[in-house]
């Protein structure tokens, strides 16, 4: 496939990183020259200097015959007037957008083909938002995912002394837990990767990835460590895109606090935040921290734009008492060298966004793309098409189907063919809803199903996307 990336920036290059290592042609637009030769050092892939909104610079980016534009740089105007000038100009067949802006939600209509010509557009800080009102939502999770429309989740918990799994192998969950059914999809032990078998021995400090219906999740993850209490008391450090939208989505429901350097912002979100008390210092300030409790705090979350700031005022928290602490770190290297310390959970932007754009790049039809463990590993959500002659997994048993060493398929949802019983408003009704499989040996794969798969490292996921692909005879 031949892409056309604009901006080179933190979600530009790992974008680029993703895509040029599954064989395809990339060009990258930038105005830096100095970014884009440390690109073109570390990646194989072509470079151009200009504004991705002209069209003479997308002419010599080969948009003439490019089957994706991706423009994710720091401004929504250059961002829509390229997707709009890629469709008038060059007919280009895909274009997707980065918006900043929370304006173009409520109005999606100017994003059709009559106006700024956006197939799809994504808004990093609220991705980011989002996946941390999940991790409040599990403060003991490292990670937590959703597949099928939110009917299986997928979460990461590191292992610690007397869980009641810890130190026993991986069968015994069954016995522990007898009326849920779940999967622990992957192990990485000390930064390896284990496929679990039956007869794998969960260990303290292991990092284990636990699929399961997610009305069931919480008593699967109590099987490895005990459940802390709900999160109730929450402070805040940055008070920008992302920690904004933040509080705004939680405020009324936790005890919140917030730290803003700017006086000016200070006053911006005490003004447009009902509930939350709203503090102008410097989160590194021991006495500050002292003053307002930090010890009591359930949750301590760094979300400034500096990362060495993030990562001082958080370990300063951890120190201090703060129950759990997350950083928010845009320099990709700086994550595992920051969680493997005092600080509870280090998040890249870049690597959660990116999921949700290459759902829309990868081949065949993959509705959901998660990066795991900072982008090392992915889960994927395809759904399988065809039939036992034209596909090589409908109608195969789980065991049968040809999956590359490192791919393991965890679930399965599945849209029920009847309508079933379903309780509304104390009345019972006829209505058809999605199922949750979780995944054996002999599990066989159905037309339309929505398969749930791991993979240990990304390297894998164009083998697994071909498996899905239905041959030519399926019409």
């Amino acid at each position: 496939m031949k892409i056309i990336i604009l901006g080179a920036g933190q979600v530009g290059t790992s974008v680029a990183e993703s895509l040029v290592s599954e064989a395809n042609d990339i060009t990258v637009v930038d105005n830096d020259p100095v970014c884009l030769q440390a690109m073109q050092d570390k990646l194989d892939l072509r470079t151009v200097v200009g504004n991705g909104a002209s069209p003479s610079v997308l002419r010599n980016a080969g948009a003439e015959d490019a089957d994706l534009l991706i423009a994710v740089t720091q401004s929504d105007q250059t961002n829509l007037c390229a997707c709009r000038i890629a469709k008038t100009v060059f007919n280009l067949p895909t274009r997707i957008a980065r918006l900043r802006s929370a304006d173009f939600v409520d109005h999606p209509e100017l994003l059709d083909d009559d106006n700024f010509a956006v197939d799809f557009s994504i808004c990093p800080e609220q991705i980011v938002t989002d996946y941390i009102r999940k991790l409040i939502a599990f403060p003991e999770a490292l990670q937590v995912l959703e597949f099928g429309n939110g009917r299986i989740s997928l979460v990461a918990v590191k292992a610690v002394e007397g869980g009641p799994l810890v130190g026993n192998p991986v069968r015994e969950i069954r016995a522990h837990i007898p009326n849920v059914d779940a999967r622990i999809a992957a192990v990485f032990r000390r930064d390896q990767p284990i496929i679990p078998e039956g007869d794998t021995v969960i260990e303290v400090g292991d990092e284990v990835f636990c699929l399961a219906d997610t009305l069931h999740i919480r008593h699967v993850m109590r099987e490895l460590r005990h459940l802390e209490k709900p999160v109730k008391r929450i402070m805040i450090v940055g008070g920008g895109n992302i920690g904004y939208r933040l509080a705004r989505a939680i405020d009324g429901n936790y005890q919140i606090k917030i730290i803003e350097s700017s006086s000016r912002r200070a006053e911006f979100l005490a003004l447009n935040l009902k509930n939350a008390l709203v503090l102008q210092g410097d989160a590194t300030d021991e006495d500050l921290l002292e003053s307002e409790r930090i010890d009591e705090m359930d949750l301590f979350l760094a979300l400034t734009n500096d990362d060495e700031n993030n990562i001082m005022a958080a370990s300063l928290a951890k120190r201090m008492g703060a129950q759990r602490t997350l950083a928010l770190i845009n320099r990709r290297s700086y994550v595992d060298l920051v969680q493997s310390g005092p600080i509870d959970i280090a998040i890249s932007p870049a690597i959660i966004s990116i999921g949700t754009l290459l759902a829309h790049v990868r081949r065949g039809d993959v509705t959901a793309v998660h990066s795991l463990r900072r982008g090392a590993a992915e889960a994927l959500e395809l759904v399988a098409h065809g039939d036992a002659k034209t596909s090589k997994v409908v109608g195969r048993r789980v065991e049968d189907i040809p999956l590359p060493k490192g791919a393991t398929i965890a679930a399965i949802v599945r849209a029920t063919t009847e309508a079933q019983p379903y309780r509304e408003n104390e009345l019972v009704i006829e209505k058809r809803y999605d199922v949750t499989i979780i995944a054996h040996h002999d599990t066989v794969i159905e037309p339309e199903d929505h398969v749930i798969v791991f993979v240990v490292s990304k390297k894998l996921v164009p083998r697994v996307e071909k498996l899905f692909q239905v041959g030519f005879g399926f019409l």
